[in-house]
Parts: C-alpha cells; structure tokens; sequence
C-alpha cells in the first residue's frame, strides 16, 4: 500500500500547515491495514479464547502504544539528523516482522490442536504491546517517516510524525475493536477456521521474510 501512501503525501505538497497535519493523520489512519499488521493481529486474537469488543480494543491500544513508542523513537533522528538505519538493519527488522508473523502462526495452530487447555490471557496485552513495538520497526512504518522528511519545515515534520504515530494507534484500537465483533459473533466459524488461519498466516510470514531480502517481489 506505499503507492496509496505516495498519493496521500502529494496532497500536502506545498499545503498549509493543516494540511499537512491532515495527511499525517489519513497516513496513520490507514496504516493499520498494512497486511503485516493484519495477520500478526489476527492471528493473535484468534489464538485466545475471549473476543469481547472492549478486549479487543484494549489489545489494538496496547498494539498501537507500542507501534507509535517505536515510530517517534526511530522517526524522529531521522527528521533531525537525517539519521538513517542501515540497509542491513532495516532488512533484519523487516525479518523480525516476518518471524513473528510466524510465530504467532505457529502458536495459534497448536493453540488450536490442544483449545481445550488453560489459555494465558493476561499475556496477550503485553504481547500486543511487544507486536507493536517490532511492526513500528518495520518498512511500512520507515515508509511513512521518509514521506514526512520531505516537510521542508523540520518542527512541522516532528510534529506530523507526533500525529502520523497518535493516529497509527487510534486505527490499530479501531480496527482491534471491529475484528473483536466480528470474532466475537462467530466463535464457532472462527475456531472451526483457525487452521486455515495460522496456515495463510504462515506461509505470508515466510512470503515477507523472503521479501525482505528481496527474494521474491512484495506488491503491498
């Protein structure tokens, strides 16, 4: 989706300040669509037992508190100092992205084989917490930031990443929230379909992995 986000940029292009700020917020508002998000968080809801709309969100929350720690703290010496991480880092946490994804594959597919056995829900918000932190990490997030160094003004494109990261999370707690109903009205469908999950889920981690190295072409 980074063509989207090149799109979303033009528009402030010699715009106002609000302007500006309005299309860092559009970048952080979809950017809790990127398919790496929505598998690693799907794959981690769908591994526990309870799928409650306020549960959910709090997860998206925790998800998205981590994403936008890792964002500011990474984003903001590359508007300052044009500080940028190297190649090799930037493919080495896209990998990490990637093990996680499967991890989290792995996990909910022997969740799944032994679903009767005592689940460990107080860890999942501390494991959103961690998800977000890698994802924030990641290329997509990198994207979003190299976007907001093209702000002339540098107080405005710390400023724009600020709202970029805030509004990062406010979708991730949406889009946690709405896949909780979901989850949530169809239990049944959705442990019944749990295997398929963590099978796509894996495979699509391994997939960008291998993207990662620019092994094979990732058209998101």
């Amino acid at each position: 989706m980074f063509g989207l986000d090149d799109h979303l940029a033009e528009l402030s292009n010699g715009g106002s300040i609000l302007i500006v700020l309005l299309v860092a917020t559009l970048l952080g508002l979809r950017h809790a669509t990127d398919p790496d998000h929505i598998a690693a968080v799907t794959t981690l809801m769908a591994s526990g037992r309870g799928h409650a709309r306020r549960r959910a969100a709090a997860l998206g929350a925790w998800w998205g508190l981590g994403h936008a720690l890792t964002l500011v703290v990474f984003g903001v010496p590359i508007l300052l100092f044009e500080a940028y991480l190297p190649e090799v880092v930037q493919r080495g946490a896209e990998t990490a992205v990637a093990a996680l994804i499967v991890f989290l594959a792995v996990r909910l597919l022997v969740r799944h084989r032994h679903r009767h056995a005592r689940g460990h829900e107080v860890r999942r918000p501390l494991a959103a917490f961690g998800i977000g932190l890698v994802h924030g990490m990641g290329g997509s997030a990198g994207i979003g930031v190299l976007l907001l160094a093209a702000i002339p003004s540098t107080p405005l494109a710390v400023a724009s990443l600020v709202v970029l990261a805030f509004f990062t999370a406010v979708s991730m707690t949406m889009v946690t929230s709405g896949l909780g109903s979901v989850l949530a009205a169809r239990q049944a469908l959705v442990t019944a379909a749990s295997p398929a999950l963590g099978v796509v889920s894996l495979a699509f981690g391994f997939w960008y992995a291998a993207a990662a190295w620019s092994l094979i072409p990732y058209p998101f």
